[in-house]
């Protein structure tokens, strides 16, 4: 009975040692392809640190909080340009460490993040957060400072193009101004030039315009009624062959 007791021990340790290698054996695929994508510099190989950030997930998969693997896994992300997914990696990362170089080294990262995504207000107070855990730390003082410059730059940049904006409002303010200005001139011209021609004495129609004028209603008026002639005298004929009929 005892035999068979130490027997049963032995087959769980051994599975629980076949387990574990199989993580290791993920972790290590992982390793081995992302410091393959690390060696050539000249460019960023996204297609090795894709295959590495797979071995992590299977390894983590085994091993969901082993932090090692979760920090690998996280620096793929990056450097693959996911940003988004490895700051908040980064930020569980640093959430969860209980020794302060660990979680140092997250914020660091999670601020290496964000400055990637131009998040700079969050990006410096990840960076400040790291320093506060590890104050000696120079690399992250430097991408502190990095962070803070750059803020600086774009907030000069923005108020030159406010500055723009509002001068090239000023610019078209004073066009309207003059485009009102030289309207209300023309305005006064013609308001001048009507009270002129209302000032002037009318000119009278003459006397021979007058009686060439009568002439022509008195024509017109006499094809009036010659047209109302015949359409009484159609209207009477009408009439009398209706009765007829």
């Amino acid at each position: 009975m005892k035999q068979l007791s130490l027997m049963i021990i032995f087959l769980f340790a051994l599975a629980i040692l076949t387990h574990a290698q199989n993580e290791r054996k993920f972790v290590r695929q992982g390793n081995k392809y992302y410091g393959a994508a690390l060696k050539d510099t000249t460019k960023i190989d996204s297609t090795l640190f894709n295959k590495a950030e797979i071995e992590y997930r299977k390894a983590l998969d085994k091993k969901p909080t082993d932090p090692k693997w979760n920090f690998n896994l996280s620096n793929s992300l990056y450097k693959q340009m996911k940003f988004e997914e490895s700051a908040e990696k980064f930020k569980e990362l640093s959430e969860l460490a209980t020794d302060k170089v660990e979680k140092s080294h997250a914020l660091h990262n999670m601020g290496n993040s964000l400055l990637m995504n131009n998040k700079l207000d969050e990006s410096i107070e990840a960076y400040k957060q790291a320093l506060r855990n590890n104050p000696k730390d120079l690399e992250t003082k430097y991408n502190l400072l990095y962070a803070m410059n750059l803020k600086k730059k774009q907030e000069e940049e923005q108020k030159k193009q406010d500055k723009n904006k509002d001068q090239d409002k000023d610019k078209d303010k004073d066009k309207n101004k003059d485009k009102n200005k030289d309207q209300d001139k023309k305005d006064q011209d013609q308001q001048k030039q009507d009270q002129q021609q209302q000032q002037q004495p009318q000119n009278k129609i003459s006397k021979q315009n007058a009686e060439q004028m009568l002439q022509a209603l008195e024509t017109q008026e006499k094809k009036t009624q010659e047209k109302v002639k015949k359409v009484q005298a159609l209207k009477a004929k009408s009439k009398q062959v209706e009765k007829d009929w």
